[in-house]
């Protein structure tokens, strides 16, 4: 699975736009967020859809959401507004 490029990125560019207003992660590169210095949540695309990496809370793992639809981008809102 590849990270986003540009073109899946735009897809997200809601999605994106809300997770930035939540603040307390710093975007280094367009949909590859940090906080405290480590990877927090990252995007893939492949041809069954896209999806988010989010670190676990207090784990070194990431948890994966599928953001292809509207359910999928609401779930990884709430999940990145607990973790912050």
């Amino acid at each position: 699975m590849k990270h986003a490029g540009a073109a899946a990125l735009d897809q997200l560019d809601a999605l994106l736009a809300e997770i930035r207003a939540l603040g307390g992660a710093v975007e280094k590169a367009r949909g590859v967020f940090y906080r405290r210095g480590r990877a927090f949540l990252h995007f893939h695309e492949d041809p069954r859809g896209l999806f988010a990496d989010l670190r676990g809370p207090g784990d070194p793992d990431f948890v994966r959401f599928d953001v292809t639809d509207e359910a999928g981008r609401a779930a990884l809102v709430e999940a990145v507004r607990s973790r912050l």
